[in-house]
């Protein structure tokens, strides 16, 4: 017969064993893209918000500032969202389109968002944003309103907006519908009185030099939810082909950020041409797009570089896309994605250099990093890598068996030492 120490210490191995063993889901994600893709899909936002865009104004349905909202879309759909903008607050209303890795698209295909009053007057200009090529990948795009002094700019009051989500280009994608996440940020509005900044002036657009060392090893997120967090330095990851990664940087004010995506060369014995074999996107705070490049992939090693100007506010009143979209301070978001021709998995390095001194922001009339738009925490609507949350859960659990366990062992062994007479030294041993 076991001795109830022996059964204690195999209780505390199997609860060890349970712990410390990862989740197979949460450490293997499974590839749950279109067939035959190998490339997991984009992960929603945990918490989001079930919603069904309608084809009429008047039935949208509202959606709240700082939450997160999912639906989907077909091609040739329109769908209408109402929003409730205050007289104070600059609004950002954005859509990510997440197809299924592996799906098809036309090269003008994407989607077209627009912010209106409900009589139909436009709040700003919203281009619309396509995938640029066959390989359909996340996108995303905003519309905004910017409150300003002048009260003869529009949709400067209080009171109910539409946000519409349109299929934009060609109906390649056939009645398929696809996934779609809103979002509603508002950033607030300067200090009464108080001068709106500059725009900078001065800034190099030369990339630094890379930094030497070996490459960190880093596995990307599949999109805004789960990008996984770097900064300056070298940074080393496998792609597969169809897929996007997704990483996320903190730039602070009057900072620039360079980054370098580069392929290794292929080893599979499968001829490689593709026009777009590697693509390289940045996004800003509200996920509006700031740049997107490619170049092609033949198999050889290769690289695509992308650089932006400072982070200031006034960059939002500049006409260049590029430079207006470097209009906060925040966690910005890069993609790379690889061309589902290429035959195999290919390691990539990603290189990201922040220049700049970090400045003094605005004047807010409110709290900026609250309503997202800041570097503190793990970003705006970027929830924790599970398999990182699995890890923290594990540890807190392995550290209260351990105690747990410890403790039963000692009165355990304390019990076994203990005279089973009922005699006073028995009794004084034990309470020691």
């Amino acid at each position: 017969m076991s001795s109830p120490r022996g059964g204690a210490a195999a209780g505390v191995a199997a609860a060890l064993c349970v712990l410390l063993l990862p989740s197979t889901a949460a450490a293997h994600p499974q590839a749950d893209g279109a067939p035959g893709s190998a490339a997991p899909s984009y992960r929603p936002a945990e918490g989001a918000v079930p919603v069904t865009g309608a084809a009429r104004s008047v039935d949208g349905p509202e959606m709240e500032r700082a939450k997160i909202y999912s639906d989907t879309i077909a091609p040739g759909q329109k769908k209408y969202y109402r929003v409730r903008l205050d007289d104070t607050s600059n609004a950002f209303v954005s859509t990510v389109l997440a197809p299924p890795p592996g799906s098809r698209s036309g090269i003008l295909d994407g989607i077209q968002v627009s912010l209106t009053s409900t009589d139909g007057r436009p709040c700003s200009s919203s281009p619309a944003v396509y995938f640029g090529g066959e390989t359909a990948r996340p996108i995303a795009g905003y519309a905004s309103r910017h409150i300003g002094d002048d009260s003869s700019s529009p949709c400067q009051e209080a009171g109910d907006y539409l946000y519409t989500v349109a299929w934009a280009g060609t109906k390649a994608g056939g009645g398929e519908k696809w996934p779609i996440e809103l979002r509603y940020m508002a950033e607030p509005g300067l200090k009464p009185g108080a001068d709106e900044p500059e725009v900078p002036t001065g800034w190099s657009s030369k990339a630094p030099s890379p930094s030497g060392g070996a490459a960190q090893k880093v596995s990307g997120g599949t999109g805004f939810n789960d990008a996984a967090a770097v900064d300056d330095g070298a940074w080393r990851d496998d792609i597969q082909p169809g897929e996007s990664r997704f990483y996320k940087v903190p730039v602070a004010w009057g900072q620039q950020l360079f980054l370098r995506a580069q392929l290794a060369n292929s080893t599979s014995d499968s001829s490689v041409f593709t026009v777009n074999g590697l693509r390289l996107a940045l996004y800003n705070t509200a996920r509006g797009r700031v740049s997107d490049k490619s170049t092609g992939y033949t198999g050889a090693p290769t690289g695509v570089d992308l650089g932006t100007a400072p982070a200031a506010y006034a960059n939002r009143f500049e006409p260049d896309s590029a430079e207006a979209a470097m209009r906060f301070q925040g966690w910005y978001y890069i993609q790379v994605t690889l061309d589902p021709k290429v035959p195999s998995s290919v390691p990539m390095t990603l290189n990201v250099g922040v220049e700049g001194t970090a400045q003094q922001g605005p004047p807010y009339d409110g709290d900026a990093e609250a309503a997202g738009f800041g570097i503190g925490g793990s970003g705006p609507g970027s929830g924790a890598n599970p398999t990182m949350r699995a890890v923290g859960f594990a540890g807190i659990g392995v550290g209260t068996v351990l105690v747990l366990g410890l403790g039963a062992w000692q009165l355990l062994s304390r019990r076994s030492r203990r005279p089973t007479d009922g005699s006073a030294e028995g009794d004084a041993a034990y309470s020691r």
